[in-house]
């Protein structure tokens, strides 16, 4: 299983690649499925000395104490997987974990281990595209958490837990807790304040919430990223697309992911394109995914795999756990990467900072200009004219970056 190594560091000096290493090779995680829309999960035996297994245990050796408690992280799928070492260790104490998520998050909450149930809705204070606020809204959510006992609200740097604190008091939770660095007046029972202006990846700035509000992980969860098993068993079906008619084997292919959550974040099609020729010119065969299907067809063209718009997130995550490595922006299937651990190419615009939000805890190499003028702007369009921060890149570094990973 790859660690990542706590004395690395993103050096922002550097603006053509940065690396980080962890430990190599990949472990197999038995872990329960994924459940159906609006049902509780569906429990099988996890394999012994996986983060699931020693979660399930723990609770049931301790019989949680805790009752129904509520993790919330509303916003994307990256995001969501991020927050499953701080997921685990609530489930440690708690009876019954319900995980709160937005629309875009759904899908990752169902792949985390312990998770019992997941509650989708989309909060008008984090979505992309909200809609106007409604007494009706409200009410829905209210209605949806009674019967929960505590909560744990995780957010990023830049988001307030405050709105969803309130909503939460007006259903009867008795105890919130969050990371807040506004007054939270009798929002909260455990305020956690941050030094925002130290940089600490996300999932360890998540776990020390949890950490914060009485809860840790168990003896033997090493806290990497992870996802519920079995994963879809999608081998021969890859390995027929391949050509190699038989399933896939571990590090057959590489995986290319073109989309991104926002045009910041975009390496262009034309050099996505550009970097699948030249990734099969030099000897890899190629797997394109994504859900934007004119993209991926014509990153694919008529040199790789395309896969686009035909998987669901969980097979996406099988696809790419047996890929030597995968290549894509700072999006969701990245942090998928690391939950499956899987090598990655990070196309890393810098609206959002490398040391927080690269993938956590496997081998990357990191490609595009850390002290690019858009850095730390959040931006989801980009404000500078070129894109330079990736722009830059070329497809060349992708395929020498590759060729690393592979090694």
């Amino acid at each position: 299983m790859r660690r990542r190594d706590p004395a690395a560091r993103y050096d922002r000096g550097r603006t053509n690649a940065t690396r980080c290493r962890g430990k190599a090779g990949r472990a197999a995680r038995a872990r329960r499925p994924a459940a159906a829309e609006a049902a509780p999960m569906e429990a099988t035996t996890a394999e012994p000395g996986t983060p699931e297994a020693v979660a399930c245990r723990t609770a049931g050796e301790h019989g949680g104490g805790r009752g129904r408690v509520l993790v919330a992280r509303l916003d994307d799928a990256g995001d969501v997987l991020l927050a499953g070492p701080a997921t685990r260790a609530v489930r440690t104490l708690a009876d019954e974990l319900v995980f709160l998520a937005g629309p875009n998050g759904r899908a990752a909450a169902e792949l985390l281990p312990g998770v019992d149930r997941v509650i989708e809705w989309r909060a008008p204070w984090i979505d992309h595209s909200p809609a106007p606020v409604s007494s009706a809204q409200v009410a829905d959510l209210i209605a949806r958490v009674k019967g929960v006992d505590e909560a744990v609200l995780l957010t990023s740097f830049h988001q307030s837990a405050l709105p969803l604190a309130l909503l939460l008091r007006m259903a009867g939770v008795r105890r919130v807790s969050a990371i807040s660095n506004d007054y939270p007046g009798s929002l909260l029972d455990v305020r956690h304040v941050v030094d925002e202006s130290i940089d600490v990846p996300e999932a360890e700035r998540m776990l020390a919430l949890a950490r914060a509000a009485g809860f840790d992980l168990p003896p033997g969860d090493d806290g990497e990223l992870a996802v519920r098993r079995p994963l879809p068993d999608i081998g021969r079906e890859t390995g027929h697309l391949l050509g190699v008619g038989a399933a896939a084997d571990e590090r057959s292919y590489v995986v290319v992911h073109p989309g991104t959550s926002a045009p910041a974040r975009t390496w262009p099609a034309d050099k996505h394109r550009q970097a699948v020729r030249e990734l099969v010119d030099d000897g890899h065969r190629v797997v394109v995914t994504g859900t934007e299907r004119d993209l991926t067809a014509y990153v694919a063209c008529d040199a790789a795999v395309d896969l686009g718009g035909r998987t669901t997130l969980a097979e996406l995550a099988a696809v790419i756990e047996r890929a030597g490595v995968l290549v894509a922006g700072n999006t969701g299937p990245a942090h998928l990467a690391a939950a499956v651990g899987t090598p990655v190419v990070s196309l890393f615009a810098p609206v959002v900072p490398a040391a927080r939000w690269a993938p956590y805890g496997v081998p990357t190499v990191l490609l595009g200009d850390q002290q690019a003028p858009c850095s730390g702007s959040r931006a989801r369009t980009c404000p500078v004219a070129g894109h330079p921060c990736l722009s830059m890149v070329t497809s060349e570094q992708v395929v020498k970056a590759v060729r690393e990973l592979m090694q």
